[in-house]
């Protein structure tokens, strides 16, 4: 056999690897870790991300991962836009429009046969709506959201892999305006160790929280650590 023979045949055994390591390689693409983004991870001591940092990055998760695309779905109180980051495999992401379908059929359960209705349940995938941050001054709810976002778009086990496959995830922040606040307040000091939810300006949510009607039992209100008037108390 010629060279040019055994070249040929050697490029059209390995061809079909060569594509699926491409697939691979965008599929785990790397994306910018919450370190980069901020210089602290997600729960860090004396670290709160703000919405506005949030919605930034996970506009950068968008650019950077075929995982994840972001919507805005309305505005806040405050004028904000209210952000949803929609988390699943890119194959999902391309037939996003029928699974949307699908669900919509299912969940109006009209004109539908028994024998239709599981045709589609088996066709379609399992949407779940998670959100984080409702009541602002329980702090870790929205840095909770934030990580879980990133860890999503960046891991690649199994166990990730498979939900992404066979669920489109829902990420969405409940109180952009409530982080905001708690967050600008906390991060105001430049000394980590002044930072303090000491005397934080009240809104009504907070205003709720204080008064224990809107307070979760075995919550704090203080980031990892802060549970004294100051940063770092005991």
């Amino acid at each position: 056999m010629s060279h040019l023979r055994r070249a040929a045949l050697f490029a059209l055994l390995i061809a079909p690897f060569v594509v699926e390591r491409t697939i691979d390689v965008r599929t785990q693409a790397r994306v910018t870790s919450p370190k980069e983004e901020f210089g602290h991870d997600f729960g860090e001591d004396y670290f709160l991300a703000n919405y506005k940092q949030l919605s930034t990055y996970w506009h950068k998760l968008a650019k950077e991962s075929p995982r994840i695309t972001v919507q805005d779905i309305g505005k806040t109180a405050e004028g904000r836009s209210q952000l949803m980051a929609i988390v699943t495999s890119p194959e999902n992401h391309a037939n996003l429009a029928r699974y949307k379908d699908i669900s919509r059929r299912l969940a109006l359960a009209q004109d539908l046969t028994d024998a239709q209705a599981r045709a589609l349940a088996k066709e379609g995938k399992a949407v779940v709506w998670i959100d984080g941050g409702l009541h602002a001054s329980e702090s870790l709810g929205a840095q909770q959201l934030g990580e879980m976002v990133y860890e999503m778009v960046s891991r690649t086990d199994e166990e990730t892999m498979r939900i992404l496959n066979d669920v489109i995830i829902l990420f969405v922040h409940a109180n952009p305006d409530g982080n905001d606040l708690v967050a600008d307040w906390y991060m105001r000091a430049a000394d980590p160790l002044q930072r303090s939810l000491a005397n934080l300006p009240l809104t009504e949510d907070v205003q709720n929280v204080k008064k224990g009607t809107a307070h979760c039992p075995g919550q704090s209100n203080q980031p990892r650590r802060h549970q004294g008037h100051h940063a770092g108390g005991t």
